[in-house]
């Protein structure tokens, strides 16, 4: 175990470290957008339905990036940006610290998924009075789409929820298909998820919930018009993505 004296030293050597890795990026810089290695940090709420588009694209556009993957928790990622372990964050926001900045890319809606037996008529919005009545399952603690669901019921926990250490979505909606409860799914992951048999997903009533989607990067990082550039095509991958749920679900 570090000693008090001995946490500081290895905070201030981190940041040395990042701080030289920005300095190798910045004399890499040689006027070619998103070239040589940039590792890029997905929380697992996004993964999945976003980099099976986004990766081709990159491919094809950027052919001189060396793109490293990193799909953990926010935590995690937070703290391997700020030593240096990685260069971007896809994650939704805020993040709150002065030494990283942020970019917000797309507004990311949230449906209610229910099984095909409690299904009612397509006209009707969802309410937060539906998920009260039933069991909400929830991703295992340490997710942010966890937090966001219980906020998004007022709440720190309600006495109907249920956690059973699951740390997948599809998990969740399989537990949902076989009638065990209600949950809440993001709009990016309804193209992939609404194949699934015995699943019904409704739109939330006016003002919906959401999530706010973005990238976050350290501030003293001089590759920041590479990773707006990034964002662009991120964005234009996501819109793909919200056309195909619109048609399921409009």
């Amino acid at each position: 175990m570090l000693t008090h004296s001995g946490r500081n030293v290895a905070l201030r050597a981190a940041r040395i470290l990042s701080d030289a890795r920005d300095i190798v990026d910045l004399a890499r810089q040689d006027g070619r957008a998103l070239s040589g290695p940039l590792g890029l940090g997905v929380i697992p709420s996004i993964a999945p339905y976003i980099l099976p588009r986004l990766l081709p694209s990159i491919r094809d556009s950027y052919p001189d990036l060396d793109l490293r993957l990193r799909e953990t928790q926010t935590q995690f990622l937070l703290s391997e940006l700020l030593d240096g372990s990685i260069d971007l964050l896809l994650l939704a926001l805020p993040v709150e610290s002065a030494a990283i900045e942020t970019c917000r890319l797309f507004d990311d809606r949230f449906l209610l998924a229910m099984s095909q037996s409690r299904r009612g008529s397509n006209h009707v919005r969802a309410t937060r009075d539906m998920i009260e009545r039933d069991k909400l399952l929830l991703l295992e603690e340490g997710h942010c789409f966890r937090d966001q669901a219980l906020m998004f019921c007022g709440l720190q926990q309600i006495e109907n929820s249920a956690t059973f250490g699951v740390s997948s979505l599809s998990t969740l909606l399989e537990m949902v298909a076989n009638g065990l409860g209600v949950t809440l799914i993001p709009e990016i992951s309804v193209g992939l998820e609404s194949r699934r048999a015995n699943i019904h997903l409704m739109r939330f009533a006016d003002p919906e919930p959401k999530r706010v989607i973005g990238l976050a990067w350290r501030r003293s990082s001089p590759r920041k018009h590479d990773f707006v550039k990034l964002g662009e095509t991120i964005t234009a991958v996501t819109e793909q993505l919200r056309t195909q749920a619109s048609e399921h679900h409009e």
